[in-house]
C-alpha cells in the first residue's frame, strides 16, 4: 500500500500531470468565463482551439515551444477553414483531405516537435467534421475563435511555467536518473548471468535509447536557457545533475567487460564478482531513489549502504588474490581492480548528485563554458530544403504521408458509402495510431482497441449507475486531464480515459449514452483495422530495408570516437572537449541504431530479414562504444604514460577496418590499410609490455618487496587495460567488417 501511495504522489507531482492540469484549466476556464458573460455559444470553438494546440507544449527551449504553439495555431485555423468550406462538395472535399493529410504529415520530417505540430493539423482536419457551420461568416467566426483558443493556451502555458518553472526540468532529470538506475542494475546482471546475456542485452538497447533521448532534451533545455542573462543558482544545480548523469552513463558503459574474458578468467569462481554486482545494484537503487526525491520533498537516504558495498567490492579483490594466489591471480585481480575503479568513480558522481540535491554549499559549479556548450546541442534544422530532400519514396516520412493520405480518403469514402454516423471517429483513430512503422502501428492499434473497450465498459457501468449530467461533465474533464497526463507513458490507459471523456461529452448531444458507447467501440475497431492493413500493403516500410543509413552513421561516429580517444591519450587537457563531443555523437548514433533495431523486432517475422545478422551488427557496435569508453575514462581518471607507437598503429588498424566496413556498405572505393602483420606485431608488443611489468612485479615479490605502490599498480592497470582493450577492439572491428559485408551481400545488394 505504501508503494502505491508513493507512486500516486510521484504521478500527481509530475510534469505530465501538470500538463494535464494545464489542459483541464485551459478548457474549463473559457466555458466558465463565457457562460457568466452570456456568450456561452462561443465557448466550444475556443475550447477546440485550446485542445488542438496543447500537443506542442512539451519540455525544451521556451522559444521553440512558443513557435510550435503559434505555428500549430495558424495551421489548425487554415486546415479547419479549408475543410469547412469543402464539406458541401464531395469531390473537392476528397481532394482537400488527400492534400492536407499528405502535406501536414510531411511536417514530421522536422523532428519530434514537428510531428506534434503535424498531429495538431491532422486533428484539426478530423474535428472539422464534427463542426456544423453553414455560412462563410459562421466559418470565419469559428476559425477566429479557434485562433483565440490557441493563443489562450499559450498564455496558460506561460502562467503554469511561471508558477512552476523547475517542474519540467526536474521531471526530465528524474526520468533520466530513474532510467540510468535501471540500466546500471541491468548491466550488473551481465557479470554473472551467462545464459541470459542475449535477453539482457536486448533490454539494455531499449534503455540506452531512452536515456540518450532524455539527455538530448535536457541539452536543449539546460544549455540554451538564459544564454544572455546567465543561469540562476537552481539552474546551475540542474546542470550539475545533468552533467553527472552523463558521466554516470559513460562510466556504466566503460565498466562493461569482455564476456569471453570474464568467463575465461573467473570460470567457476564467479562468486568473486558478486560484490561488484551487488555494488552496482545498490548504486542503481540509490539513483532510482534520488530520481524520486527530485519530485518528492523528502530526506536523501543515508550513504552508508553505498560505502559498505564499495568496501566489500574492494575486499573481494584481496579475497580473490588470497584464494587463487599470485602470479596466477594477477590478471583476474587487475580486472576486478579496473572494475572497482570505475565503480568508485561512479559512486563519486552519485555523491556529487547527492550534494547538489542536499544544497551543500561547497558543491562544485558547472565547468562547461557557454561557447563550448553549443557544440553539445543537436539543433533541429527547419529549412525548406529538408522538406525537399524528403520528397522521395526513399524517405520513410514521405511514404507514411502518402500512405496516410490514401487511407484517410478510403476511410472517409467507406463511411460515406455505408452511411456510418460518425465517420470522423474512424478518421480520428487512424491519425492517432498510424505511424511510419508497421510494428508501432500494430502495437498502438492493439492498445487503442483494448483501451477503448475498457473505457466503454467503465462508462457503461457509470451510465447504469447514474444519469446525472453534472457527474458526466466532471468525469469528462477529469478523464481528459488524466488521459493527457498518461498519453506518453501508458497509451492503453490514455485510450481508456479518452473514450470515457468522449462518451460523456457526446452524452450532452445524444441523450442515449449506450448508443454513443456502441458507435465509439465499433468505429475504433474499424479505424484500427484499416490503419494496420494500410501499413502492411500501402508503400510498406520494413526496418530491415532502411537500416543502411543508420548503420553508416554508427560506423562513422564510432570511428570518430576512437580517434578522439587517441587524441585524448596524447593530451587529455587539450582534447577533452573534442573527446566529449565525439562521445556524445557516438552515443546518439548507437542510440538511433538501437531504436531502429527495436522497430525491426516489431515488424512481422517474415519481414525481419537477416535478424540475427543485424542483431550481431548492433551488439558489435554497442560493445565497441563500451570498449572505447573504457579506455577514455581510464585516461581521464588516471595519470597515464605517453601513448606508445604500438597503440597508435592499432588505432590506425581499427580505424581503417571501420572505414572499410563503411566503404563496403556505401559502395565506396576502399583505401589502403595497415597490413595485418604490422597490427599483429603491435598487438604482441602491447601484451609484451604488460608481461614485462608483470614479471618485474613477480621478481619484487620474490625479493620480499610485497607492498604494491600506487605507481606500479597504475602502470600494471594501464598496460593490461590498453593491451586487452585494443586487442578486443581489433577483434570487434574485424567481426564488424565481416558482418557488414554479409549484410551488404544479403540485403543492400538485393535492393
Amino acid at each position: 500500500m505504501k508503494k502505491i501511495f508513493k507512486q500516486l504522489e510521484l504521478f500527481l507531482k509530475s510534469s505530465n500531470f501538470d500538463r494535464g492540469i494545464r489542459l483541464g484549466f485551459g478548457i474549463t476556464t473559457p466555458f466558465a468565463i463565457l457562460y457568466f458573460l452570456g456568450y456561452f455559444e462561443y465557448a466550444p470553438a475556443v475550447v477546440v482551439g485550446t485542445f488542438l494546440n496543447a500537443p506542442g507544449d512539451i519540455p525544451g527551449s521556451i522559444k521553440r515551444k512558443v513557435n510550435a504553439i503559434l505555428i500549430s495555431t495558424g495551421l489548425t485555423m487554415v486546415v479547419t477553414t479549408i475543410i469547412l468550406f469543402s464539406k458541401p462538395f464531395l469531390p473537392l472535399l476528397l481532394v482537400a483531405l488527400a492534400i492536407i493529410t499528405f502535406v501536414v504529415s510531411l511536417i514530421s520530417v522536422y523532428g519530434f516537435r514537428g510531428s506534434l505540430v503535424s498531429f495538431s493539423g491532422l486533428l484539426a482536419m478530423v474535428l472539422a467534421f464534427a463542426i456544423q457551420k453553414d455560412t462563410g461568416q459562421e466559418i470565419l467566426v469559428q476559425v477566429a475563435l479557434m485562433g483565440v483558443g490557441g493563443l489562450w493556451y499559450l498564455v496558460v502555458s506561460f502562467i503554469f511555467q511561471k508558477l512552476a518553472p523547475k517542474k519540467d526540468q526536474n521531471q526530465l532529470l528524474s526520468d533520466t536518473l530513474l532510467l540510468i538506475g535501471e540500466y546500471l542494475k541491468l548491466r550488473s546482471k551481465l557479470l554473472t548471468k551467462k545464459t541470459k546475456r542475449d535477453e539482457l542485452l536486448k533490454q539494455t538497447l531499449v534503455l540506452q535509447y531512452q536515456i540518450n533521448e532524455k539527455h538530448e532534451t535536457l541539452r536543449e533545455t539546460l544549455l540554451t536557457r538564459r544564454k544572455r542573462s546567465g543561469r540562476t543558482h537552481y539552474e546551475e544545480k540542474q546542470l550539475l545533475i545533468f552533467l553527472s548523469s552523463i558521466n554516470i552513463f559513460e562510466l556504466i558503459e566503460a565498466a562493461h567487460l569482455d564476456d569471453e574474458m570474464i568467463d575465461r578468467i573467473f570460470g567457476v569462481r564467479k562468486e568473486f564478482l558478486k560484490a561488484s554486482k551487488n555494488l552496482s545494484k545498490i548504486m542503481g537503487n540509490h539513483l532510482i531513489r534520488l530520481s524520486e526525491l527530485l519530485i518528492q520533498n523528502d530526506k536523501i537516504p543515508n550513504k552508508d549502504m553505498l560505502l559498505n558495498a564499495l568496501s566489500k567490492a574492494n575486499v573481494s579483490i584481496t579475497n580473490y588474490i588470497d584464494a587463487v594466489k599470485l602470479p596466477e591471480a594477477r590478471e583476474g585481480a587487475l580486472v576486478l581492480k579496473n572494475l572497482y575503479d570505475y565503480q568508485e568513480q561512479l559512486l563519486q558522481e552519485i555523491r556529487a548528485v547527492r550534494r547538489v540535491m542536499a544544497n551543500v554549499k561547497d558543491a562544485s559549479k558547472p565547468s562547461l563554458k557557454r561557447q563550448d556548450s553549443s557544440q553539445f546541442l543537436t539543433l533541429q534544422e527547419y529549412r525548406l530544403n529538408i522538406l525537399v530532400q524528403n520528397f522521395s519514396l526513399d524517405s520513410t516520412i514521405f511514404r507514411h504521408s502518402l500512405r496516410l493520405a490514401l487511407t484517410i480518403v478510403f476511410a472517409y469514402l467507406l463511411g460515406f458509402l455505408f452511411g456510418i454516423q460518425n465517420t470522423y471517429w474512424i478518421l480520428l483513430t487512424i491519425i492517432v495510431i498510424m505511424r511510419p512503422s508497421y510494428g508501432l502501428t500494430k502495437e498502438r492499434s492493439k492498445d487503442r482497441i483494448i483501451g477503448t473497450l475498457i473505457g466503454a465498459a467503465v462508462a457503461f457501468g457509470i451510465v447504469l449507475f447514474t444519469q446525472n449530467v453534472v457527474v458526466y461533465a466532471v468525469l469528462a474533464v477529469v478523464s481528459l486531464v488524466l488521459a493527457f497526463s498518461l498519453i506518453q507513458q501508458n497509451y492503453k490507459s490514455a485510450a481508456a480515459l479518452i473514450t470515457i471523456s468522449i462518451i460523456f461529452v457526446y452524452s450532452f448531444i445524444n441523450p442515449d449514452a449506450f448508443e454513443v458507447i456502441q458507435y465509439r467501440v465499433i468505429d475504433t475497431i474499424i479505424g484500427s483495422v484499416i490503419a494496420v492493413v494500410a501499413n502492411y500493403i500501402l508503400f510498406p516500410t520494413w526496418e530491415a530495408d532502411n537500416l543502411k543509413q543508420v548503420l553508416l552513421n554508427a560506423l562513422e561516429m564510432n570511428k570518430k570516437y576512437l580517434l578522439a580517444t587517441q587524441a585524448l591519450y596524447k593530451d587529455p587537457s587539450k582534447y577533452k572537449l573534442s573527446y566529449n563531443v565525439a562521445r556524445k555523437e557516438a552515443f546518439l548514433a548507437i542510440s538511433n541504431l538501437n531504436a531502429a533495431f527495436q522497430r525491426l523486432t516489431q515488424d512481422p517475422k517474415s519481414k525481419q530479414k537477416e535478424f540475427q545478422l543485424i542483431y550481431e551488427i548492433v551488439t558489435l557496435n554497442q560493445t565497441m562504444i563500451s570498449a572505447i569508453a573504457s579506455i577514455g575514462k581510464f585516461i581521464i581518471n588516471h595519470k597515464t604514460t605517453p601513448a606508445s607507437i604500438e597503440f597508435n598503429v592499432l588505432i590506425k588498424k581499427i580505424s581503417n577496418t571501420l572505414q572499410m566496413s563503411y566503404d563496403r556498405l556505401d559502395h565506396a572505393k576502399i583505401e589502403k590499410k595497415v597490413t595485418e602483420e604490422t597490427a599483429e606485431h603491435a598487438q604482441d608488443k602491447l601484451l609484451e609490455k604488460y608481461q614485462q611489468l608483470s614479471n618485474m612485479r613477480d621478481e619484487n615479490i620474490k625479493q620480499g618487496n610485497t607492498k604494491l605502490d600506487t605507481e606500479t599498480l597504475h602502470g600494471l592497470q594501464e598496460a593490461y587495460l590498453i593491451a586487452n582493450h585494443m586487442s578486443w577492439l581489433k577483434s570487434l572491428s574485424e567481426n564488424l567488417k565481416k558482418a557488414t559485408q554479409s549484410y551488404r551481400s544479403s540485403l543492400v545488394d538485393d535492393q
